[in-house]
């Protein structure tokens, strides 16, 4: 069943409420670069996500001069470790661990009451 913008609508109003974070993706072939990281938009249910920890080494990459311009020295990272069934998924995410807790919380606070 293909998932329009409606029903993806319905359905997170419905089931979950998402928590919109910015990846720090690794560029491979198939975002067209071979060096660097691609910043983008993606979308997380907070029911699956497992543990979340420093990334220290996307924290070395920005201080190298392989992060996408624009971000802030200062800037930290957190590796959101997902549950997917029998396995999981790592992804690294602009933000504290703290502060991505907090908006992660936020959100299961309203589904809660």
């Amino acid at each position: 069943r293909l998932l329009t913008k409606d029903t993806f609508t319905r359905y997170t109003r419905r089931e979950s409420k998402l928590v919109k974070l910015i990846e720090v993706q690794k560029n491979n072939k198939y975002t067209g670069k071979t060096e660097g990281y691609v910043l983008r938009e993606i979308y997380i249910n907070p029911k699956h996500v497992v543990c979340l920890r420093e990334d220290k080494a996307a924290k070395k990459d920005l201080n190298e001069g392989l992060m996408p311009d624009g971000l802030d020295a200062r800037q930290e990272f957190t590796k959101v470790h997902l549950n997917r069934g029998q396995n999981g998924i790592d992804v690294t995410v602009v933000g504290t661990p703290t502060a991505i807790e907090n908006q992660l919380k936020t959100t299961q606070q309203l589904l809660k009451g």
